[in-house]
């Protein structure tokens, strides 16, 4: 009888602090019901704001930013990233906007590598190769919400041993935070019970004019970098790490993307090796828009940063005010681990072991030049 009182009492509490967690959540002013997936899940949309007025809004189906609202330098607001104003949309498929990418961000080649003597095949989803995870990564998931501040959101998944592919349960939790300095600061966190390589960033496409129906190509972009990975035809590092200077990737110094795109076939698409990389905060982007002021820089601790200049964008998604997203209509600076690491000895690891913690911490800083 003890027992079974004992267990009562035990289940009450569980329930009760659950309870509490939901309706700390659901009480939280700046969320809101974005709709729902299979199985009458629902799907949520939470505002962050600061004093400064910034807004930034993100769904916990597959962690999206959906928008970022940012002064220009006459005080007028604009949503910089591209995205949707429904569920339904991203549902329909998009090309990763403003999503959490993980198991691993970015290209395996054949979707293949070998850990600690065993073989695995990862989900083909590009061409012959893994791309961002498979066919359902991170960007294609319900995160649970784990808790919401004003000005914060704490995001939580268990992907589970053999989703697409790869070995170990791994624990990931994500937290979103809007800064009185005008940071959106993004801290990752992830455990595992098995080897298993892990590679985290965010996908947002950034567009500084606020307008997506014109191009980011008179942007000016500065990367600290003095090297790049060498691709082969389908995007996959030939494991060559080759100089910047003297080619259309320079952008050691402030120069226009456009300048210089057509030099490189397809358009913008490479890891960027970061100067003097050692796992602390760096400054690693700065881009700048000089029609309205806007100023984006983006600091991380990871080594590497992806460059994407829109090159497959082609107009057939239209954001919530019907603009048509066109080729390079927005980027993306995406912090992370070298692409193909797996296969790539001489790549910096990114292999999580059992008992290791992954942590890194990537921030968006907004800002204006008058």
């Amino acid at each position: 009888m003890k027992c079974l009182l004992l267990l009562s009492c035990m289940l009450m509490v569980g329930f009760a602090a659950c309870t509490n967690k939901n309706m700390n959540n659901n009480k939280a002013s700046n969320m809101e019901i974005f709709g729902s997936l299979e199985g009458d899940r629902e799907v949520h949309l939470v505002t962050l704001e600061n004093s400064n007025g910034l807004k930034v809004k993100i769904t916990n189906y597959g962690g999206i930013v959906t928008s970022i609202m940012t002064p220009d330098s006459e005080g007028d607001f604009d949503n910089i990233v591209l995205g949707f104003d429904s569920l339904d949309k991203y549902l329909a498929g998009t090309p990763y906007f403003g999503a959490i990418i993980g198991r691993y961000g970015n290209r395996i080649g054949d979707g293949a590598f070998t850990l600690n003597g065993e073989s695995y095949q990862l989900d083909i989803n590009d061409g012959d190769n893994h791309l961002h995870g498979g066919e359902i990564g991170f960007d294609k998931v319900l995160w649970t919400i784990e808790e919401v501040t004003e000005n914060s959101l704490e995001l939580s998944y268990l992907s589970e041993d053999g989703e697409s592919g790869y070995p170990g349960n791994l624990q990931v939790n994500v937290v979103y935070t809007l800064t009185p300095e005008n940071e959106l600061r993004m801290d990752y966190t992830a455990t595992t019970d098995k080897a298993t390589p892990v590679n985290l960033t965010n996908h947002s496409y950034f567009n500084l004019s606020g307008n997506p129906e014109t191009q980011i190509l008179d942007h000016e972009l500065t990367i600290n970098a003095n090297q790049y990975t060498l691709v082969d035809n389908e995007l996959i590092p030939t494991g060559e790490i080759a100089a910047v200077e003297g080619t259309p990737f320079d952008f050691t110094q402030p120069f226009e993307i456009g300048a210089r795109i057509d030099e490189v076939e397809g358009g913008y698409d490479h890891n960027y090796v970061i100067n003097d990389a050692d796992g602390t905060m760096k400054s690693v982007a700065i881009l700048f828009d000089p029609q309205t002021g806007r100023e984006l820089e983006v600091l991380t601790e990871e080594p590497g940063i992806q460059f994407y200049s829109g090159n497959f964008l082609d107009g057939t998604l239209t954001g919530p005010d019907g603009s048509s997203f066109i080729q390079h209509s927005a980027l993306c600076l995406e912090t992370q681990h070298f692409p193909n690491s797996p296969n790539e000895d001489n790549f910096p690891s990114t292999i999580l072991q059992p008992g290791d913690t992954y942590q890194t911490s990537t921030i968006y800083k907004f800002s204006v030049r008058n």
